[in-house]
């Protein structure tokens, strides 16, 4: 079912509002003659006075953009939302409520998220958007948390851009690894597999191809953390256009625990350049492998002929692979999409992350149609399924975070104030109305007053179209509507 979250401190890039007023206290004597304008000085010191005194409050619209995704193993009542620009999310009550955790960092935009599999105090978040399209935001390196988001540390690998996996081993939580993607703007050094083996205090480029090559994947065999397979992908970002692909993409497999490396060619593999990857391993038979490839579909590329196919399988570990599919859904905008799960039961089950929702129950060979109830939303990025229960999944996109505890057939889809707004203008009514268009979203106008600053944690909001906000609190105004 469809609902608006309760929050308790709403943030991000939603409108927001800031008022103040000044006026002569009771008894006040009357109004002196105007005096001599003050220096520009003193003008300066009185008015950062009064900006110092604002603060802000979220007035709506509904947010979007929810780029990660992550729960902890065996708990149905907590999860972590990424926004893309809105920080970092957590919920106690299974969804029902939401508290914004990353506020007091110097970074809002999220890539990835982890839980370590051991230990469910330590948190990781990687920052920068992985998700290529032509407006999005750059990170600033990993962040860590020992006591499950309520603080945070800066962890290094500032200069990374984006970070698109974090892979934590499973029973040392601090035997970590960090697929960097890098901004993607030209050359870079920063880009590559990172392993930290003291809990982020130092790291080590374990995999670097070039500096036009970043990480798109990571994945580790669920049975045999010593075994790590990356997805290596060669794009550039330009002002007017991006190019995806080149000699660097690959596929790489370490079998010491990410020391050394080996680039898997032929056998199947597209034998041309190729672009993007993503990779899944299956936890009921680690000899099957997944990778979601961005091939040319036979189309020249710098007058250069390309493979054809999407989505390859191995059935030995990673040595042979055939093609499975050659269907473009499973993929869709490759650059912004090309995301894959596998279910934690069944080596079959399969989901593809696109603008649709797409689901596999023969291995990628054909696509189920799901019904409107089975679908999380649209323009879907990441995905997390317990590992011991592949009934409970959640899955990150532009509309929402939606939980499902039935494997899918329903989902509760939850969205937090987080939308991102292009331009914001305001009216000359008294009071006034606020004006916006949102990222994905129509252009929308609300009412800038309401009484609640929802500093209080017992401010609860919710913003629906059209435009109006339900606030709950005691000492609210009733619903303005449009």
């Amino acid at each position: 079912m469809s609902q608006f979250a309760r929050v308790t401190r709403p943030i991000g890039f939603a409108f927001s509002v800031a008022l103040v007023a000044v006026s002569p206290a009771e008894g006040q004597a009357p109004r002196q003659p105007a005096q001599p304008a003050q220096p520009a000085a003193r003008q300066a010191a009185v008015s950062n006075a009064v900006l110092a005194a604002l603060t802000y409050r979220t007035i709506g619209p509904r947010g979007n953009r929810v780029s990660a995704v992550a729960g902890v193993p065996g708990d149905p009542q907590t999860y972590y939302a990424g926004a893309a620009s809105g920080g970092i999310w957590k919920t106690s009550d299974g969804g029902t409520t939401w508290q914004p955790i990353f506020d007091d960092q110097p970074v809002s935009s999220i890539g990835t998220l982890a839980v370590a599999p051991s230990d469910p105090e330590v948190v990781w978040a990687g920052t920068g958007e992985p998700h290529i399209r032509s407006h999005i935001s750059v990170g600033w390196g990993v962040f860590k948390s020992i006591d499950a988001g309520r603080t945070w540390a800066r962890k290094g690998l500032d200069n990374t851009g984006r970070i698109s996996r974090i892979v934590i081993h499973p029973t040392n939580p601090n035997l970590v690894y960090v697929a960097s993607q890098g901004h993607g703007y030209g050359p870079q050094r920063e880009r590559g597999i990172y392993r930290s083996t003291d809990g982020g205090n130092t790291w080590q480029q374990v995999l670097f191809v070039d500096e036009n090559t970043g990480a798109s994947d990571l994945v580790m065999d669920p049975n045999d953390p010593a075994v790590l397979i990356a997805g290596m992908w060669q794009y550039e970002l330009k002002t007017w256009a991006r190019e995806s692909g080149g000699p660097g993409s690959g596929l790489f497999v370490s079998r010491d625990g990410g020391t050394t490396w080996k680039r898997l060619v032929g056998n199947g593999l597209p034998t041309r350049p190729f672009g993007k990857v993503a990779l899944a391993i299956a936890r009921t038979n680690s000899r099957r492998v997944y990778a979601l490839i961005e091939a040319g579909d036979g189309v020249p590329w710098k007058g250069q002929p390309t493979d054809r196919g999407k989505l390859w399988r191995s059935d030995d570990g990673g040595e042979n692979w055939q093609v499975v599919s050659y269907d473009r859904q499973l993929g869709g905008r490759s650059a912004y999409y090309n995301e894959m799960f596998v279910s934690p039961d069944n080596a079959e089950e399969l989901y593809f992350l696109t603008s649709a929702f797409s689901k596999s129950l023969d291995g990628g060979r054909t696509l189920a149609n799901l019904g409107f109830g089975a679908s999380p939303g649209g323009d879907n990025h990441d995905m997390w399924i317990d590992p011991g229960n592949g009934n409970r999944m959640a899955v990150a996109n532009d509309n929402a975070i939606a939980i499902s505890v039935t494997r899918g057939r329903t989902w509760n889809r939850v969205q937090l104030p987080i939308a991102q707004m292009y331009h914001v203008t305001v009216d000359n009514r008294v009071p006034y109305w606020v004006y916006g268009n949102r990222q994905d979203g129509p252009s929308t106008r609300g009412p800038s007053n309401s009484t609640c600053s929802c500093r209080k944690r017992s401010c609860r909001i919710a913003i629906s179209p059209p435009w109006s906000l339900r606030l709950t609190e005691s000492r609210a105004r009733p619903r303005a509507d449009q």
